[in-house]
């Protein structure tokens, strides 16, 4: 009876690895069917071009693919042309500038055009415009005096076209100032040129108005802070003066130069005709 029960147990014994083997021989086979599926290489060779690189896509080998004509990249389609060059077409079949804004002028732009004035305008020009800045008291070229009759008698386009050109010793600033800053800027200087200048039949009713040298007065300045400013003896003149540039300190200045004209590559907006 003892051997029976030995017997039997041996057998379920080998039973029990038999089956066992075959569980294991399963989960082997499993796993090397996930390793297997684990090495794919579609995450790594991807279907996908790569910048500056050739491909077998297309018949030139070329990933890089040519732009279609008269593609314009986004936020760059310029529709607006006076907007972005401050000129139009003349009836000459040439550009001119224009005493035009390209938007309404509003007490925000105005700020916005002093802001930007009092920190890329003033270093050379002053905070009121009379050619007389710092670095102009320190030996720079004497810069333009924005209330001679020269930049008085120019367009508003035309300091819009200066900003974005440049002019004589003056660098462009189209990389500082976007286009709408540059026409704020501008807008800017014609009000800076009417309050030096501003006749009395502009002046609203019911509104007291006061000179500079009334005001110097009150607030305990010397008479000669409301006087044409004059450039110190202590600046040195490195460059020399140009007589159709004007002269400075509010000097009296020349005749003013022809306008600027560019040869026309498109005509203007239907707006600006």
């Amino acid at each position: 009876m003892y051997s029976d029960q030995k017997s039997g147990i041996r057998g379920q014994n080998a039973t029990n690895r038999r089956h066992g083997s075959k569980s294991s021989l399963a989960l082997a086979g499993l796993a090397a069917l996930f390793l297997v599926a684990g090495c794919r290489q579609d995450m790594h060779n991807q279907p996908k071009m790569i910048p500056q690189r050739g491909t077998t896509f297309f018949a030139d080998h070329r990933g890089a693919r040519p732009q279609v004509l008269n593609t314009v990249a986004r936020g760059q389609l310029h529709e607006d042309s006076y907007f972005y060059t401050g000129v139009v077409q003349g009836p000459n079949g040439y550009r001119q500038e224009s005493n035009l804004m390209p938007f309404p002028v509003t007490m925000e732009v105005l700020k916005r055009g002093q802001e930007k004035f009092n920190i890329y305008c003033t270093p050379c020009h002053s905070r009121v415009g009379n050619g007389l800045g710092m670095i102009v008291q320190r030996g720079y070229k004497p810069a333009a005096n924005l209330h001679d009759q020269v930049r008085m008698a120019q367009p508003v386009s035309h300091y819009f076209y200066v900003m974005t050109h440049g002019y004589g010793a003056m660098p462009d600033y189209s990389a500082q100032l976007a286009p709408v800053d540059r026409w704020a800027v501008a807008a800017y200087i014609r009000a800076l040129q009417l309050s030096q200048a501003a006749p009395a039949k502009d002046v609203p009713a019911g509104v007291q108005v006061q000179s500079l040298k009334q005001i110097a007065e009150e607030k305990g300045l010397p008479a000669s802070y409301a006087q044409p400013w004059a450039l110190p003896t202590t600046a040195v003149q490195a460059y020399a003066h140009v007589k159709s540039e004007g002269t400075p300190a509010m000097a009296p200045a020349n005749p003013a130069d022809p306008l600027i004209k560019i040869p026309a590559s498109k005509p203007a907006p239907a707006a600006m005709k």
